[in-house]
């Protein structure tokens, strides 16, 4: 038996086919819903249920029991019991096409033990179309795709990408060591829904680990000599105190960005750091009690963004402010490889 969707901000209705989620019908049926890695780790897709009732073959990890209790569900993974009617996530925001590219590489320098940046440009645009905190995928010969997010806003026809080294990895260590300035990528962008929301009217909490500082990175530069950029908290966590590779970058960031402040965490720090020890999910925690005022903003490892939402949730946190990017294991390949 077949069930019929009706997204409430289009009005547009779609039938789902027995053992068939609500994402896959959405796409067969021509329907844009937002989404990224299809596997229930990067929470992407999520929904809310208005009205009707879904099961999952397995609880997706990037849905907590504080959102499911609140009506929330993962389009990807979620299949309906009954006819549904749901709130989609607004891509008013998110309207431009993804679009192929010959980009050609400007610079690659070394950031870190493990982490590069690689600088394209993209020669035939005039200025580069896209929203800060959205990705990047690169194209391989083999048909294949690695997404990174870019690293920087939009300004000419240059854009920056923190890469870190994955073991292994077809890009990182069999394509990315022997690449040079001037030689060309195939590429599609942009790509994405993790962009900053102005309509919040909030202070800004942002939360990462790792290259998961990539997209914050390129929000913040935007939200730069801006008189309407609202407080920034930026908490970043790493293991060691060289995985921090923008470390003093990032300090400088306070004579641009209003009320800024930076907190570095480390989960496994050497006896000379004297800085915040632990996971940032629990160093932010420990700073701030009340979360309810905070437009909040995850990106990283999926185990970070569970930890985090169930922990801010506590906190006062609205769910519906809670923003997260999470490299799931697919994503880490597309997003990190």
């Amino acid at each position: 038996m077949s069930y019929r969707v009706q997204v409430l901000q289009t009005q547009e209705m779609f039938a789902v086919n027995p053992d068939e989620s609500i994402l896959a019908a959405a796409q067969r049926a021509n329907v844009n819903l937002a989404h990224d890695c299809t596997l229930g780790g990067c929470g992407t897709c999520r929904i809310k249920l208005i009205e009707g009732r879904v099961i999952y073959n397995e609880p997706p990890f990037a849905l907590t029991p504080e959102e499911e209790s609140e009506g929330y569900a993962l389009a990807c993974q979620a299949m309906p019991t009954s006819d549904l009617v749901i709130s989609a996530a607004a891509l008013a925001d998110v309207v431009v096409e993804p679009a192929r590219h010959t980009a050609i590489i400007s610079d690659i320098q070394q950031l870190g033990t493990d982490v590069s940046r690689l600088v394209l440009e993209i020669p035939e645009n005039d200025v580069l179309t896209y929203l800060p905190g959205q990705y990047m995928n690169v194209l391989l010969p083999d048909g294949s795709t690695r997404s990174f997010s870019m690293a920087s806003a939009p300004k000419d026809t240059f854009v920056d990408f923190h890469v870190r080294r994955i073991d292994g990895g077809a890009f990182t260590e069999g394509k990315l060591p022997y690449m040079r300035a001037g030689d060309r990528l195939d590429v599609e962008f942009p790509h994405g829904t993790f962009v900053f929301h102005a309509r919040d009217d909030r202070p800004l909490l942002m939360v990462a680990t790792g290259t998961g500082l990539a997209p914050i990175k390129a929000i913040l530069e935007a939200l730069m000599d801006n008189p309407d950029c609202p407080p920034v908290s930026l908490y970043w966590g790493a293991r060691s105190a060289s995985d921090l590779y923008l470390h003093d970058e990032i300090q400088a960031w306070g004579e641009r960005l209003y009320e800024f402040r930076y907190v570095p965490v480390l989960s496994r720090p050497d006896r000379s750091w004297q800085g915040c020890r632990g996971y940032v999910q629990d160093a932010v925690a420990g700073d701030l009690d009340d979360l309810s005022d905070y437009a909040i903003y995850l990106c990283g490892s999926p185990a970070m963004i569970f930890d985090a939402k169930q922990t801010f949730i506590t906190r006062g946190a609205a769910i519906d402010h809670i923003y997260t990017e999470g490299f799931t294991f697919q994503h880490a390949q597309s997003a990190a490889a």
